[in-house]
Order: C-alpha cells, then sequence, then structure tokens
C-alpha cells in the first residue's frame, strides 16, 4: 500500500519511454483503496445497484500486490547496484509504513474495549504485541480485531520486502552467472506463482485465509512486470496489447472458469497486472483511461490510500453507535443506509487527508536522508 511512485533511473534496458514518474499508478491505488472501503460497506448497499459490485471490492487489495510488487521491484532493481543498498531501502520503507501502522496499534490499545472489542489483557498476550511488531499477525490462527484487520495484507508485504531485497542483490552478484543469472529471479516468481493457488487448493490444516502461501499471486506478477520491462527490449505498443491481452484474459477467467477455484486469485492477479501494464504502457496518453487515472479524485484518493486503507474500519466503528441508534429508532431502510455509506466515506477521507498531510507527508520528509547516490 506504499505511495511511492517514483522510479529512479538508471543506465539499464529500461525503456526510454517509461518515466520517471508514472501518475496513472496513483489512480489505481485510489481506485483499489476505494473498492476496500465500498466492499466493508456492502451490507448497508442491499437492495441498491452497487450491491453486487461491491461485493467484489476485496479485490482491491490483490490491485495493492500487484503495484506494491512492480514498483518495489523497480526500485530495487535501479538502486541494486548503489551503495547503501539496504540500509536506504529498508530505512524508506519503514518511514512509509511504520508511522501509521504503528499509530494505529497505539490509538486501538489506548481504548481497547471499543476499537479491539475486547480487555487490554486479553489483547496484551506476549505473542499477540510480538506479531504485532513482527509483521506476523497474518500467519496466526486468532482472528484479527476488526480495527486491525487492514493489517494483514501488510504483513505479508512487509515479509515480501524482507525476503525479496536479499534475492534481487543475489540476482545480480557476480558469482552468480549466464543463465542461472537471467533466470534466477524470474524462476522464483513463477514458482511463487504456481505454489499458491496449488497450497489453497490443498488447503492444510494449518493453512488460514490471510496466510502469505496463499496470496503471493499478485505480488508476484507485479514484480515479474518489472523485471520484464527491465529486460525486455519492446516497444511501447506491444507492451500496451500485451497489458490489454492479459487484462481481458484475466477477467473472462475470473467471471467463467476460475469463479469459485483455487485459481481465482491468479485470475485476478492477471487481470490487474494487465491493467497496471495499460497504464503504464499508455502513460501521459490522452486516452480517457489515463487521463481519468492521473487527474482528479482518483489520483487524490491514490495520495491517501495508504492511510484511508489502514484507518477506515477504525472510523466505521468510531461512528458504529451511531448507526446502531438510526438503525433501531428509525428503521432507516436503502436511504438512510446511503446516508451512513456516504457519512463513512466522507469521515474517511477527512482523516486520512489530515493524516496525510498532518503526518505522514511530514515523515516522509525524512527519505532525503536515504537516497541513493
Amino acid at each position: 500500500m506504499s505511495n511511492s511512485i517514483q522510479i529512479p533511473s538508471r543506465t539499464s534496458q529500461r525503456p526510454q519511454w517509461l518515466p520517471a514518474y508514472i501518475p496513472e499508478l496513483q489512480g489505481l491505488r485510489g481506485l483499489a483503496v476505494l473498492a476496500v472501503v465500498v466492499y466493508h460497506c456492502h451490507t448497508r448497499l442491499e437492495g441498491t445497484w452497487i450491491h453486487y459490485a461491491s461485493l467484489w471490492g476485496w479485490a482491491g487489495v490483490n490491485l495493492f500486490f500487484v503495484l506494491s510488487g512492480f514498483l518495489i521491484t523497480s526500485i530495487l532493481i535501479e538502486s541494486r547496484d548503489k551503495p547503501h543498498y539496504f540500509r536506504n531501502f529498508y530505512a524508506r520503507r519503514a518511514l512509509r509504513i511504520w508511522p501509521v501502522y504503528f499509530l494505529l496499534l497505539a490509538v486501538c490499545y489506548a481504548v481497547p474495549e471499543w476499537f479491539l472489542g475486547d480487555t487490554l489483557a486479553h489483547q496484551s498476550h506476549w505473542k499477540t504485541l510480538v506479531a504485532y511488531v513482527l509483521f506476523l499477525q497474518n500467519l496466526r490462527h486468532t482472528p484479527l480485531p476488526g480495527t486491525l484487520g487492514p493489517t494483514w495484507s501488510l504483513a505479508i508485504e512487509e515479509q515480501y520486502y524482507f525476503v525479496w531485497a536479499p534475492l534481487v542483490l543475489l540476482g545480480s552478484a557476480r558469482f552468480v552467472k549466464g543463465r542461472l543469472q537471467r533466470w534466477l529471479l524470474p524462476g522464483i516468481l513463477l514458482a511463487m506463482l504456481a505454489v499458491s493457488p496449488l497450497v489453497r487448493y490443498l488447503h492444510p490444516h494449518w493453512l488460514n485465509g490471510t496466510h502469505t502461501a496463499i496470496h503471493l499471486d499478485g505480488i508476484a506478477l507485479g514484480s515479474l512486470l518489472a523485471l520484464g520491462l527491465d529486460r525486455l527490449n519492446l516497444s511501447r505498443r506491444v507492451w500496451l496489447w500485451i497489458g490489454l491481452t492479459a487484462a481481458v484474459a484475466g477477467f473472462w477467467a475470473t467471471a467463467t472458469i476460475a469463479g469459485g477455484t483455487s485459481f481465482l486469485d491468479s485470475a485476478l492477479a492477471l487481470a490487474f497486472a494487465g491493467v497496471v501494464l495499460a497504464a503504464i504502457a499508455g502513460t501521459g496518453s490522452r486516452n480517457p483511461f489515463a487521463v481519468v487515472l492521473r487527474r482528479g479524485p482518483l489520483a487524490f484518493y491514490g495520495q491517501i490510500s495508504y492511510g484511508m486503507y489502514m484507518t477506515h474500519i477504525l472510523v466505521f466503528v468510531y461512528f458504529g453507535n451511531f448507526d446502531a441508534r438510526l438503525d433501531d429508532k428509525y428503521h432507516i431502510g436503502i436511504a438512510g443506509n446511503l446516508a451512513i455509506v456516504a457519512l463513512r466515506l466522507v469521515a474517511s477521507t477527512a482523516v486520512a487527508t489530515a493524516l496525510w498531510y498532518g503526518f505522514e507527508s511530514q515523515i516522509l520528509k525524512l527519505k532525503r536522508y536515504f537516497k541513493s547516490t
């Protein structure tokens, strides 16, 4: 869920037409966060035309994974030959992820009966606290409190950053030569793509719904996009057609053969990877798709997406008693439910906007101390 969409330039096979800044990806991030927020309002949307679409809003997380895989791998490729590789990468990731994450934990633990739905004693077991500190909460079978629910996907991304950065550097090491160097990273990513649906299909007893092993498709395909753009000398038009073809194939599979199977997430990953690639190849163009993504509300929501993703359920819980009183007293119906959804969206936007301008953006200024040179 990172907000970084700037790719440092270097001498490589990276296409000359690919700019350092891709504003369309900001719009895709905005689309993803709005989909997730609407999904968590789906019970309030029953009886409306948007209800069925809202049931698919969870797929916004899959889009986040594709974007993160592409952006993080691009950053790692660009900086692998530069000094302080690990220090700069992990410090910049920490500045981006940790402040809002630990602020959320602090707020929830300050009023545990309200925001955690439990006593402080029950939520302060050492295993629980260690899991939050080390970003391992998605691997535990204990359900996450609703306000901390979004942190499961953040944990997966943090685990990926921890493992993937050394592997990218290993893939360019001098003692790794020839075909091994060329195929090491793509081979690992293809293995991830094969293993993830297989693990979902086998569903071993240790598996839970947020386990890293079953959510690798999007990150792997996003990383493959970054590798492909770095290594393959294809024209912009060819990349665009590859993206459009992948998007159509992925959405078709989602709606037909992959629906309800272990390959649903794989199909969605293919679809979203195609959308991301089409946005990259079409960056700066005047087509409506690109214009909508780089201008207006979606780009704004992309900028505040991390804070909104992390805090929107907390905002919902804060207004929960108000919602319940409306239901009990007025039996509000569809119009009232739509008003509540609108209130949630406005409040979540306000909180995320305040977080971005008053907190996140100020901390991110410290990134200047960890630039690759």
